[in-house]
């Protein structure tokens, strides 16, 4: 059968299931970038001896080498109608379970003497609130996902939407 190159009406559809509910990246806070300037200064005590020039170069190289780094590791955090995607590891939200957000020492409690072995990370040391989702997926031997954010109500909202 030919196809037709009339244009046809767009379909009255359901929002999509791609339709993305909540999304957040993880960027460093300003004293990372400040910090990566400092050791990227490192660069003009090393080689003034030799030049000036090159110290300065060195630096700006460094630094940017850096910035690049930090920029390629900053994860993301995506919620859809059926998936979450934190950093590179997706599920689909029916084997989602209880989700719960920690701040402060609780927090700290999470990322260390609470913490599961085989629990999936994706924490971020200049984020301090974490959420802990618990995963329901009989097959799968991690018992749940513990993430930095800075918004944990509304990507806990998002989740139990």
């Amino acid at each position: 059968m030919p196809e037709s190159s009339a244009a046809a009406p767009a379909p009255k559809s359901a929002p999509s299931d791609s339709t993305v509910l909540y999304a957040e990246k993880l960027w460093p806070n300003f004293w990372i970038w400040l910090v990566s300037a400092l050791f990227s200064s490192a660069g003009i005590l090393m080689l003034a001896p030799i030049s000036i020039w090159a110290g300065i170069t060195a630096a700006i190289v460094i630094f940017a080498v850096i910035s690049v780094l930090l920029v390629l590791s900053t994860p993301s955090i995506t919620v859809t109608r059926t998936t979450l995607k934190v950093g590179r590891a997706t599920i689909e939200r029916g084997f989602l379970g209880k989700v719960t957000a920690f701040r402060g020492k609780e927090a700290t409690a999470e990322r260390g003497t609470r913490l599961n072995g085989l629990a999936f990370l994706c924490i971020r040391g200049w984020v301090d609130p974490v959420v802990r989702i618990e995963i329901e997926d009989p097959s799968d031997r991690t018992p749940y996902w513990l993430t930095s954010t800075r918004h944990p109500e509304q990507l806990i909202a998002a989740l139990n939407s």
